[in-house]
């Protein structure tokens, strides 16, 4: 896997972790908090190519009862196929005193989102949970793949866990058909290597030609080492093989700690963010189209 062109920022605003959403009705990206707006929205007429942020409508604006607002991470939007969509986020438990995922539908793919009762996931021992994703295997078995936030609990440096004390791996959620509801027990499918740094975190899944791509991102996001990375496997739960190098790291193509980056379901294309100003901290959206060459992908 390689990437072929990178193009953007196609969203000059701060618009980080961002997720895209295909359907036959039009081209939608969801991103973190900012502002007073839980959940970014942004548009495109032509399939990706250009955007448009919707300026102050949140596709979010009830984070749910559980949850509290302006601390809604890393959405990703998935289309169930009966006029449902679902969204995955994460945000800030007031009992629990760390981030959950959860889950919110609409029947229309901007919103306005309606949350579920309660979170899908917390592993408030490990730190919290953060940055879900939805996946449909070929069978039609829905899943979410999130972080466990281990590098919430401490251990200094400038995103958490510079000692490495803390776990920050990748779990892997089997849902209903509903897409909200969990069934049987999160299995760890990656978790950090000697290269990763502090922390991996951002996943995302997609199965290209019977072999699952799980991206992700390596590193601390404040600093110019965060990156896009992918690991693959022969089955959905593993084992997973980190690929050699990451796909994007600062100074290809003139980027900056480029990272959180969601493909379309084929794989040939994605969105990403990238730094262009550190105080305060800014990020915009790019595009990438992928090469794949088996499963080594590049941009």
């Amino acid at each position: 896997l390689t990437w072929a062109t990178v193009n953007g920022p196609v969203i000059s605003a701060n618009f980080p972790d961002p997720a895209i959403l295909v359907t036959s009705g039009g081209t939608y990206a969801f991103a973190t908090n900012s502002g007073n707006v839980n959940i970014q929205v942004a548009t495109s007429p032509d399939g990706g190519v250009t955007w448009e942020l919707q300026s102050g409508v949140d596709a979010l604006p009830n984070v749910g009862p559980w949850a509290t607002a302006n601390s809604t991470w890393a959405p990703d939007v998935i289309d169930r196929g009966d006029g449902t969509f679902v969204m995955y986020y994460a945000a800030w438990s007031t009992s629990q005193k760390t981030h959950c995922v959860a889950a919110a539908t609409s029947i229309s793919a901007v919103g306005p989102y309606t949350p579920e009762s309660q979170a899908i996931a917390c592993q408030t021992a490990g730190g919290g949970a953060i940055d879900p994703a939805g996946f449909r295997d070929t069978n039609g078995t829905r899943y979410i793949v999130y972080k466990v936030d281990g590098s919430s609990l401490g251990g200094g440096g400038p995103c958490g866990n510079a000692n490495g004390k803390y776990s920050t791996p990748i779990m892997l959620q089997e849902m209903e058909a509903d897409g909200v509801t969990p069934t049987g027990e999160p299995v760890q499918i990656l978790d950090r290597g000697q290269y990763d740094g502090p922390l991996i975190e951002a996943p995302a899944l997609i199965l290209r030609n019977g072999t699952y791509v799980l991206f992700f991102s390596s590193n601390c996001y404040n600093t110019d080492l965060y990156d896009i990375s992918y690991a693959t496997a022969p089955s959905i739960s593993g084992p997973y093989t980190k690929a050699s190098s990451p796909l994007l790291i600062t100074g290809d193509d003139g980027l900056t700690a480029p990272g959180g980056a969601t493909p379309r379901l084929g794989g040939g294309f994605m969105v990403f963010h990238a730094t262009v100003n550190t105080n305060p901290l800014t990020r915009y959206m790019y595009t990438a189209t992928t090469t794949w060459n088996g499963t080594i992908v590049n941009v």
